[in-house]
């Protein structure tokens, strides 16, 4: 069983910054691909960054490269998203995630399968 707890979230204003945590725990975790999601109102769900560690893979959406990192600890037990220069159109729930493909494929493929509950961050401009 894969548990997936996010925190971080809040408010903060345009140009702001925030990391976000999600904590890890469950079986066979050392070959996934740990990502970033979110959904903002009235809108779908979209990928925001991932991490397949064992292969050194990183993918991020077009429109947080450069802003946004993410990482985590050697035991894959803790993963973040470290943002910067954050902007009204950032405001969303965020959501961690895990696939068992660890080449973390498009965030479509829906081959990520373990979600947490979410952390909402809004950004007032």
């Amino acid at each position: 069983q894969v548990h997936l707890l996010e925190s971080g979230g809040g408010s903060v204003q345009a140009g702001g910054s925030l990391r976000l945590s999600c904590e890890v725990s469950g079986d066979s975790l050392s070959s996934v691909c740990l990502a970033w999601f979110r959904q903002a109102p009235g809108k779908g769900r979209e990928g925001v960054a991932g991490y397949g560690a064992r292969l050194g893979i990183t993918r991020y959406a077009d429109s947080v490269k450069g802003r946004f990192t993410i990482s985590r600890d050697n035991t894959n037990s803790i993963v973040w998203l470290h943002m910067t220069s954050l902007q009204p159109e950032d405001t969303a729930m965020y959501y961690c995630s895990i696939s068992r493909n660890d080449r973390c494929p498009e965030w479509q493929s829906g081959q990520y399968g373990y979600w947490g509950q979410g952390t909402q961050v809004t950004v007032s401009s």
